[in-house]
């Protein structure tokens, strides 16, 4: 039998604003509501596509409703799917974990709402199918879930709903691990993940997918976020699309200001990139993180101006067509415009030290013990730099070596413009 069906994750309905209150323009309205508008997109979209059925895995919630609303609106929702014959299966994750729910409300006869104790089994007949999940019983999941779901059965379609780190992804807590090789054991075609907010189809054969979050809560959460559409013919998987579904689409826009001799031509470029991000947004409201870069004759301007150029900035991106744009930072990361090919060629004292920084690396070891110094500076940083979405971590190994390339163009550039200006 040929349909199709969808598989979403990591929906946060009525997820907490996340610093937004601190920016006198940002459009708190539109980014609070963002993801229940994204999740009737998505309810739409399994209406017209006429899916079978539609599998949420987890985190479906941002943990206890602060009133009935959120509830409700869910059920409402499920309402219309039943209406059009759709079911819906959904796991607990982390974050809706049946110990941080504490209001209920009955759900519509099409969802099933897979059990925490251990994995449950729902037989879809007339699709030739089957579906196997589990929810999180509370908050920190450290077992591999997985390893109780049954094998799956010669000639049918089996899929495996779940929420999991795999083996680990950067950003995310490491709940319900499990590995890609663990998971083929069991036999089954597709497995429907969730709990990374980024999409990665993880392996084709079997399908083994996080579809992403359905709506980018904010500025590390950039690009279309939505769902994913799968196609069976013949009790096969035939194709995984992605379908974007949020309502605002948040972006990093990098601008290279290396070939800008004048600092009005910076408006120039700051506008073409910004409109490329519209014209990607498909009629979106894009919240853009501005990051202006490169090696210019313009750095001393930006620098010596720049809380006027970030309100020229902001001023060019209200002024432009569709949803509109909106800034949410501008991050000046230009350097100093320096020959630093001729310069490191220098046969003097300073071209040994510019030799020695620039091919500056650091071991583990050093990278460990240079955290252990920072260790002290991290306790007395205020909170708001050792939070948000990109938070300060000077005793961090990957931090620090991020860190290392920034920093080694950072004291670069410092010892040029000594130099320039002694």
């Amino acid at each position: 039998m040929d349909f199709q069906f969808i598989h979403a994750a990591d929906i946060h309905l009525d997820s907490p604003l996340q610093g937004l209150e601190r920016y006198d323009d940002a459009p708190v309205a539109e980014v609070r509501v963002a993801p229940r508008k994204a999740f009737e997109n998505l309810v739409q979209l399994a209406i017209e596509e006429e899916v079978a059925f539609v599998l949420l895995a987890g985190d479906l919630y941002d943990g206890d409703w602060k009133d009935y609303r959120t509830g409700i609106f869910f059920v409402a929702q499920m309402k219309k799917l039943e209406a059009a014959g759709i079911s819906v299966h959904l796991v607990s994750g982390n974050h809706d974990a049946v110990s941080q729910i504490t209001k209920k409300l009955s759900l519509p006869g099409n969802v099933t709402h897979y059990a925490s104790r251990k994995p449950q089994t729902v037989l879809l007949p007339e699709f030739g199918a089957a579906i196997h999940g589990q929810s999180f019983a509370g908050r920190s999941v450290s077992e591999d879930l997985s390893a109780g779901y049954p094998d799956g059965e010669p000639g049918r379609l089996d899929i495996g709903l779940l929420h999991t780190s795999l083996d680990g992804r950067e950003g995310h807590a490491p709940y319900a691990p499990c590995s890609a090789e663990g998971l083929r054991t069991k036999g089954y075609e597709y497995w429907a993940l969730g709990h990374v907010h980024r999409r990665e189809v993880v392996s084709e054969d079997p399908w083994i997918v996080f579809p992403g979050n359905l709506q980018g809560r904010h500025a590390k959460e950039i690009g279309g976020k939505g769902c994913s559409l799968i196609r069976v013919e013949d009790g096969a998987i035939v194709d995984v699309a992605h379908r974007d579904l949020d309502v605002v689409r948040w972006a990093r826009v990098h601008v290279d200001l290396s070939d800008v001799t004048d600092v009005e031509d910076s408006l120039d470029a700051v506008g073409d990139a910004l409109e490329e991000e519209v014209e990607a947004a498909e009629g979106r409201l894009v919240a853009a993180r501005l990051v202006l870069e490169g090696a210019t004759a313009v750095h001393d301007d930006l620098r010596r101006e720049s809380e006027r150029f970030v309100h020229e900035y902001r001023s060019l991106a209200s002024g432009l067509s569709g949803a509109g744009v909106w800034l949410e930072k501008v991050v000046f990361e230009t350097r100093r415009a320096h020959d630093l090919e001729t310069e490191l060629a220098r046969e003097d004292a300073l071209g040994d030290l510019l030799r020695s920084v620039a091919n500056l690396e650091a071991t583990d070891d050093e990278i460990a013990d240079l955290g252990g110094v920072f260790a002290d500076l991290k306790k007395k940083l205020p909170a708001a730099l050792t939070t948000g979405d990109e938070p300060i971590d000077p005793a961090d190994a990957a931090f620090l070596r991020a860190a290392l390339p920034a920093a080694r163009d950072l004291v670069l550039a410092r010892l040029l413009d000594a130099e320039e200006g002694a």
